[in-house]
């Protein structure tokens, strides 16, 4: 696919998910909701006919008068079947702008039925776009029951594949070799689900975004093993604990010379990742001078070490994540838009843990199994109490405090089943216990813990909250287990 200066590119739009629930009750949501048609053409009466003959049959349009203004809308929306003139004001004779539309579209998504109008006669350029991927053709003026039969047809059509591949893509993803473990069968992390495995065969760029210890980095995990790099590197960069004068040098690498103790070249995360996928991690923290030089590696593939003015051409998927509020960040001047279009060609919001309690029990028998091996205890489950305990902890570390926690409570554990006092979660000091009884440790962990619950789980909040930088607030949440 091509993209043009100014313009926006396919990928975003052909990436969105639909909100679908697995088996009937899916398929009785897809056909309920309303189909969504995208009409292209540079002649505000023809356009207007669709419209009135679409609409009251219960379909959604959209107009474009440009191929330009299709491919902004198709960067923007789901469609279920588009409908596109083959001649515009540019060019009125040759079709060559509508077939050239038509051929991006079905380059990126060949499943998206595409309909092409063109004038009575005009045999040849029909042929032609059928050719080039065409699902039918209608001519002007058209019989209004035909354009509804080819649009049903193609729609109903789209639809059933859509689902098809959809369970397929669901099965691969939890079937995936290699692929690190992923719990997920809440209601909340079904549209979760269904994003990644959607679009981790691609090459879209995706951030990931949620709170601190969601499980963002599974998810970019699982998203390489799904893709065609994952024989190649995944690598991971902590980019919020860069420190801003070594920033460019770990990305980007360096030549001998570049700075004082630059003894050797060395290679940048980007270079390393070569052909693979670079995960980001923490990118709301970037300081701006350095996300200039960032979007340039993103945007051109051209990466130039420190000290160095040769440049080298890299292909690198990026997967970044963020428990930051990018969009604020951006009206606060601290984040580049630009640099935002670059991330998010596609955006997969984790819920918090409290947001997906039915998960909970899963997950806590999956890290007890683990750390039971590991640590070759015979600790095989939880007493009702201390299930009961889990399910209604407000969890502000999300997903990896609950990992600490039963890593913990394996070790603590004295019986077969892990009860309350195990997993050291009541965080209200013991009745007839005074503060001076506590340990430096003990009360810095508590204020850690209150902090983090109170601004749900975001690191840079509760670090200014406690007076802390967001780097010492990361040690001691390590040192804490949350």
């Amino acid at each position: 696919m091509v993209s043009r200066p100014g313009e926006t590119t396919l990928p975003r739009a052909q990436a969105q998910t639909k909100d679908v629930e697995d088996g009937a009750a899916g398929e009785k949501q897809e056909a309920a909701r309303p189909a969504r048609i995208l009409a292209a053409d540079d002649q505000p009466h023809i356009l207007e006919a669709i419209e009135l003959l679409l609409r009251p049959e219960g379909y959604i349009v959209d107009t474009a008068r440009s191929p330009a203004t299709a491919r902004e809308s198709l960067a923007s929306e789901f469609y279920d079947a588009v409908l596109i003139d083959l001649n515009y004001t540019r060019d009125t004779t040759s079709g060559q702008e509508g077939l050239d539309l038509l051929s991006e579209i079905v380059s990126f998504d060949s499943n998206l039925p595409v309909v092409v109008m063109t004038a009575w006669g005009n045999v040849r350029l029909a042929v032609e776009a059928m050719r080039r991927g065409a699902r039918d053709f209608i001519q002007k003026p058209w019989e209004n029951e035909r354009l509804l039969a080819i649009i049903r047809t193609q729609v109903e059509l789209h639809r059933a594949l859509q689902r098809t591949q959809q369970l397929e893509a669901e099965t691969r993803l939890l079937r995936a070799e290699g692929a690190p473990d992923f719990i997920a069968s809440a209601p909340a992390m079904q549209p979760v689900l269904q994003t990644m495995a959607r679009i981790g065969p691609s090459d879209a760029n995706v951030l990931v975004t949620g709170e601190h210890g969601t499980g963002k980095e599974v998810v970019a995990r699982t998203l390489h093993i799904l893709s065609s790099r994952s024989s190649m590197p995944l690598v991971a960069v902590n980019t919020g604990a860069l420190p801003e004068g070594t920033f460019e040098s770990e990305l980007f690498g360096h030549v001998k010379g570049a700075f004082t103790d630059a003894r050797t070249d060395r290679i940048g995360r980007f270079e390393l990742a070569d052909n693979g996928t670079i995960f980001l991690d923490e990118i709301g923290n970037v300081p701006m001078r350095q996300q200039a030089k960032l979007l340039r590696v993103i945007e051109t593939g051209e990466v130039e070490r420190v000290g160095s003015s040769r440049t080298k051409k890299v292909n690198v998927r990026v997967i970044s994540a963020t428990n930051s509020d990018l969009t604020a960040a951006i009206a606060g001047g601290q984040f580049r838009e630009d640099l935002l279009f670059r991330l998010n060609t596609v955006e997969i919001h984790l819920p918090a843990l409290r947001e997906r309690r039915e998960d909970i029990p899963a997950l806590a028998a999956h890290f007890l199994g683990r750390y039971a091996q590991r640590y070759r205890v015979q600790v095989r489950g939880f007493a009702p109490a201390a299930m009961q305990t889990m399910m209604q902890y407000a969890w502000p570390g999300n997903v990896r405090e609950l990992e600490h926690t039963l890593e913990r409570a394996v070790l603590m554990a004295q019986g077969e089943d892990v009860q309350v006092s195990d997993l050291g979660l009541n965080l209200q000091r013991p009745q007839g216990q005074n503060l001076e009884e506590l340990s430096i440790e003990e009360v810095e962990s508590i204020l850690v813990r209150k902090a983090l619950q109170r601004f749900h789980g975001n690191v840079s909040q509760a670090a200014e909250a406690l007076g802390l930088s967001r780097g010492a607030l990361y040690r001691r949440m390590e040192r804490y287990g949350l």
